[in-house]
């Protein structure tokens, strides 16, 4: 099947709007070409001033040819006023088009996908790629017909009077020519893509980097705990600096030759008056003198329409990267689970196709059952917890809820089965009412009430000037990262789902704050299936099993007093936490 170039799949995005792009390049070649008339007419006074020199009083056409030229000039910009118009119309529906298809395929993508890409490299691509696609069909495309029209005009102007000043005007334009296709060839190409990379890089990053500043502050770090964020800084002040260099000398070279256009015309000048000045040499020579500027000009617009081509073809590469993602499978058949009970039979995920971050895991939870993943950072806790929700399928194995192969069940009926509360709950610009409301859209306001009242959040609405009807992050109403959890916890509490999963709920709590988000976990798990994901062992010690996990592996499993019979990991574990527990005790009875 024949590739698609990259201006059929814009052009696939604009509708009705298409038509505007075409018309924008026909009406940008005509307004290059009516920008030369003036040129003519100038050529028209030179020539009336040197046939009447010295009485130039009889050079009696002066003043209608500089008054055509005037008029050609503003009729030359108003049409590319309009074809900029038409082109800007199309483009703006082309960036939309492509920024709607994007957000409603992103929506329908796992989470996996998500977290592979980054947020930041996400909106990078759904803004900065799109904006590109407008920037090249709302100006570029329209000057490169201008300027393939412009030298068509040009040649014709360059012969008509003196083709021998004509030809040598356009050595340097043949010598720049060269040296832009070395400039923007396949390597250029290679080294855009580099650059794009690059600032993807650090725009994740920095998006990562900016999330983290509470931990940054809280505990006194610098940047540098922070070494992805500046590896991707230099790594692109790396890049950057070897790319100036290497364009170093064909840019300069460049500009040497498309400005050197005068010394030809000079030494022709010269060579051609050897034996005596005429008029009509003297008038063709200031003629060219002033015309060949636009040489020069008409060039550079090339070079970085050119450099414009490529941003806009890794732009597109980049949209259709994530175009290309695949949705999860969809069952045909509405499966419905038969009770909440979760059975993992050999199941193995890797984030990057190399290490697993599951490795073989089978494990069994029984309807209503209560069990705790815990373990250091990095063992794959998060992802077993994701993998069970289906934000993204395994490579290996398969997962059942109720018996039914999660992908045989609608997606639907999945999450109406689960609710999630994190460890980082964020609330939407919404009031707290519409927070709440999003786990089920048809709630009455007091449902909404009853749901925030078993949450404990009645101290939370009692404060707000406006209730549950305030809006969240307007006008100086922020809530606290506990109170931010305990409105998470209503609004799954009102979702009422009977598989609840909660991964590191108490994480950012302060000690007024944790004892009320326990309180409010205690009502939402009543008569759930639940896996806690925690790092604060005592809030587990009542699981009905508890999983240890280690690079990716179930290591140890059981309660927790058969845990610590065993006096192996979970033992050195619980051993490390209470001692933790007992030292900040004692500090803060140091304090008072």
């Amino acid at each position: 099947m024949k590739k698609q170039s990259n201006l059929s799949r814009l052009m696939s995005y604009a509708g009705g709007h298409k038509i505007l792009t075409y018309l924008s390049w026909a009406l940008s070649a005509m307004s290059a070409l009516l920008a030369l008339v003036p040129f003519w007419y100038i050529w028209r006074i030179i020539h009336d001033i040197l046939e009447v020199s010295p009485d130039f009083s009889q050079a009696e056409n002066v003043i209608s040819y500089g008054w055509s030229a005037v008029l050609f000039a503003i009729i030359s910009i108003v049409v590319y006023i309009t074809a900029l118009m038409c082109s800007h119309i199309s483009a703006f529906r082309v960036a939309a088009n492509i920024r709607k298809e994007l957000m409603q395929h992103i929506t329908i993508l796992p989470l996996g996908v998500t977290e592979k890409y980054g947020s930041g490299k996400l909106r990078r691509i759904v803004n900065n790629s799109s904006a590109a696609t407008e920037t090249y069909l709302a100006h570029r495309l329209p000057d490169k017909a201008g300027a393939i029209a412009t030298p068509i005009g040009l040649l014709f102007l360059l012969l008509a009077f003196d083709w021998r000043l004509g030809l040598l005007s356009l050595v340097p334009v043949v010598l720049g020519f060269l040296i832009m296709m070395k400039m923007t060839g396949k390597d250029m190409e290679k080294r855009m893509e580099q650059y794009q990379n690059a600032l993807s890089d650090m725009s994740n990053e920095a998006v990562e980097y900016v999330r983290g500043v509470p931990v940054v502050k809280t505990f006194g770090q610098t940047i540098f705990s922070f070494k992805r964020f500046k590896n991707a800084i230099d790594n692109y002040e790396t890049w950057v600096i070897a790319y100036t260099k290497a364009l170093r000398l064909p840019m300069m070279f460049y500009t040497t030759a498309i400005n050197g256009v005068f010394a030809f015309l000079i030494a022709g000048g010269i060579l051609f008056t050897r034996n005596s000045v005429t008029n009509e040499v003297l008038l063709n020579l200031i003629f060219y003198i002033v015309i060949t500027p636009v040489i020069g000009t008409t060039l550079t617009k090339i070079m970085f329409m050119s450099e414009d081509t490529m941003i806009v073809g890794d732009a597109i590469h980049r949209i259709d990267e994530v175009l290309g993602e695949k949705p999860l499978s969809e069952s045909r058949t509405n499966h419905i689970p038969y009770d909440n009970s979760i059975t993992l039979e050999h199941v193995s995920y890797s984030h990057d196709g190399e290490k697993n971050a599951l490795n073989d895991i089978s494990l069994s939870i029984k309807s209503g059952e209560v069990v705790a993943l815990v373990g250091a950072s990095g063992g794959g806790k998060t992802t077993l917890a994701n993998i069970i929700t289906r934000f993204f399928d395994p490579q290996k194995g398969r997962i059942l809820i109720g018996n039914i192969d999660i992908r045989e069940i609608p997606k639907e009926t999945l999450m109406n089965k689960v609710s999630f509360v994190f460890q980082n709950s964020r609330l939407i610009k919404a009031s707290i009412l519409e927070n709440v409301r999003m786990a089920k859209p048809d709630a009455t306001r007091e449902e909404v009430a009853r749901a925030l009242e078993a949450a404990q959040c009645q101290d939370i609405i009692e404060k707000l000037p406006k209730g549950v009807d305030t809006v969240v992050g307007t006008k100086g109403v922020y809530l606290s990262g506990g109170e931010q959890q305990r409105i998470a916890i209503a609004r799954a509490i009102l979702k009422n789902a009977p598989i609840l999963i909660l991964d590191e709920a108490t994480a950012f709590a302060d000690p007024d704050n944790e004892v009320r988000v326990q309180q409010a976990l205690s009502v939402l798990s009543k008569g759930k299936t639940v896996i806690m994901i925690a790092h604060r062992l005592s809030s587990i010690t009542a699981a009905d099993c508890i999983y240890v996990l280690k690079d990716g592996e179930i290591v140890e499993s059981g309660t927790h007093s058969g845990l610590i019979e065993k006096n192996r990991i979970f033992t050195k574990m619980w051993r490390n936490y209470s001692e933790a527990a007992e030292w900040k005790i004692a500090k803060e009875e140091v304090n008072v």
